[in-house]
């Protein structure tokens, strides 16, 4: 069978069905080099020049992301800001932006920094009424209309299709962070998405030992080229290492999402409607606000995030968090471990996270140990 007959799974668990011509390895090597040889006439045949645009090992990781989010073409970053900000970095003063309330924080912070260094006009929209977005693209001058879906933290769900008809209509692109969803679960190109990006340290990887990020690109058209420029000219890119390691855990990819997505779903279902908890936010939830979208938009599972506002405030929260023993307090999201956060004290001053809010990366541990922790920690109040 060609690899274009393949499915995804047997994609990524083959590496793109790599075998080394040489050796007869079934694991891709890593290419330490930094540049590379010029032929007698002074030319590149082989098409690798240096590094900080080019390597073989990046190119294996790229194009099992393309394949994986059916797209025309990817590049991997040093992190998922740097994957994140590259698009921005394209943009001239005088150029408009429409972005969501509730994304990623840090993102949402440099954006309102960048776009006022840059004379760049910056306007979000409220998640809870998304048809407001509408009100704030400007034909002709907004050239990025950005959504994450789901959102973290309260993993509101955005219909992509109906963004992309949206920013298209005013000569703009959508771009959509996918990380808590990855390709498994929603492929926003076939939404009509131009751009998608993944915070490539949590899913991605898996394993929480990687630092990356990832752009996939609908189109292989000019501004993929700018794109492309960004990150060379402002050496984002990953070392060859950190790119293999990206590639061994994508290998995993489909089966730690759905045991992630089936432990996150059954945790939900246990604690809703819990004394002790004022609500489970997560989009398998039929009463989730995004739960409509997300069953057009996301398949096979709803993801391993999920979050709990804890009955009786902030004081409540932190302390269940505290007295967790399985699940680790910790940053970050997407490894094979459970984790939670109280985000709005991490965020601080001016987020939207509600402060009774614990946000729970789920992992693939034992369903009745993860449940067993959380009855424990909830029976300390």
């Amino acid at each position: 069978m060609r690899n274009n007959d393949l499915k995804p799974e047997t994609l990524a668990a083959q590496a793109m069905g790599y075998v080394d011509e040489t050796t007869g390895a079934v694991t891709p090597p890593i290419h330490l080099a930094t540049t590379y040889e010029r032929a007698p006439d002074n030319s590149y045949p082989k098409g690798y020049v240096y590094t900080r645009s080019e390597n073989p090992t990046y190119g294996l990781a790229e194009d099992l992301l393309a394949r994986l989010e059916n797209g025309a073409g990817a590049l991997i970053f040093s992190a998922g800001m740097s994957a994140a900000v590259a698009p921005f970095m394209t943009l001239r003063p005088g150029d408009h932006v429409v972005a969501p309330t509730v994304m990623y924080w840090a993102l949402r912070n440099w954006l309102l920094d960048f776009t006022a260094q840059w004379g760049i006009g910056l306007d979000f929209f409220d998640v809870n009424e998304p048809e407001s977005a509408a009100d704030l693209v400007q034909e002709g001058k907004t050239k990025i209309v950005w959504i994450e879906t789901p959102a973290n933290p309260l993993w509101d769900c955005l219909d992509i299709a109906w963004f992309a008809q949206l920013a298209h209509g005013a000569g703009a692109r959508l771009c959509v962070d996918s990380t808590a969803a990855t390709p498994v679960i929603t492929r926003p190109i076939e939404h009509g998405a131009d751009l998608v990006m993944h915070s490539a340290t949590k899913y991605l990887n898996g394993h929480s030992d990687v630092l990356g990020g990832a752009l996939i690109a609908a189109k292989a058209d000019d501004w993929w080229g700018e794109i492309r420029r960004v990150r060379t000219d402002h050496g984002m890119v990953m070392g060859p290492f950190e790119a293999w390691l990206l590639l061994r855990g994508m290998r995993t990819l489909h089966l730690r999402v759905r045991k992630a997505s089936e432990n996150a779903q059954a945790i939900a279902e246990h604690f809703h409607n819990h004394p002790k908890i004022g609500s489970v936010l997560y989009p398998g939830l039929p009463t989730h606000i995004g739960h409509d979208v997300a069953l057009r938009q996301m398949e096979g599972g709803f993801g391993g995030m999920l979050s709990l506002r804890i009955a009786g405030g902030e004081a409540a929260a932190v302390k269940v968090a505290a007295n967790l023993e399985v699940i680790h307090r910790a940053t970050s999201l997407g490894g094979v471990e459970s984790l939670v956060e109280h985000r709005a004290s991490i965020e601080g001053k001016g987020t939207p996270v509600p402060d009774d809010l614990l946000r729970f990366s789920i992992g693939i541990e034992d369903l009745g140990d993860l449940i067993q922790d959380l009855e424990q920690a909830l029976n300390t109040l």
